[in-house]
């Protein structure tokens, strides 16, 4: 099988889990959808994580009946897929300065976060605010940021459960690294 045709099977089946991901929510559209785009992103790369995570979210939205309007979840998926790219850029980043890799993940989860957090909710305030309130949108905030977290911490222990062929012998590659090896 091509290297090209494995990265869309496994795209796939990660697009697969993020649904289910998607029917374990915490809150309205809040959900487990985004541990398998952490996980596809250290795996296939940036881009691959990027359209799992905004397709993962939209599933979610979908799942629950878009209740914060389709445009709203829109950007959500945007900022899903920026929050994929942002995090594996960070860890590659943290990894060609030589820090520890435990370092590495914290700093690239940490930023992930952010992004799928406090950045989006701000980001939403144009589009959600006047129909929900400034509070109602900021409570979100902490729910959003610690299942974010969650998601994170727990795709970077399955990654690192993957076998070393899997993994790359423990370094996560961009796209453009990993098709040289």
């Amino acid at each position: 099988m091509k290297n090209s045709t494995k990265k869309l099977v496994l795209a796939a089946l990660f697009v697969a889990l993020s649904f289910v991901g998607a029917n374990i929510k915490v809150m309205s559209s809040i959900a487990f959808d985004s541990l398998p785009a952490f996980l596809g992103t250290l795996v296939l790369g940036g881009g691959w994580g990027a359209a799992i995570g905004a397709v993962g979210h939209l599933l979610t939205a979908l799942t629950s009946g878009f209740p914060y309007t389709l445009p709203a979840h829109l950007v959500i998926a945007v900022m899903m897929a920026l929050a994929m790219v942002v995090f594996l850029f960070l860890i590659n980043l943290c990894q060609r300065f030589r820090l520890p890799e435990i370092v590495s993940y914290v700093v690239g989860g940490v930023a992930a976060v952010l992004v799928n957090g406090p950045v989006a909710v701000l980001l939403l305030f144009p589009l959600l605010g006047p129909a929900m309130g400034s509070a109602a949108l900021l409570a979100l905030i902490p729910v959003l940021s610690l299942v974010a977290g969650i998601n994170v911490a727990l795709a970077v222990v399955i990654y690192r459960l993957l076998p070393r062929s899997i993994r790359r012998k423990g370094k996560v590659y961009n796209d453009a690294q990993r098709d040289n090896h």
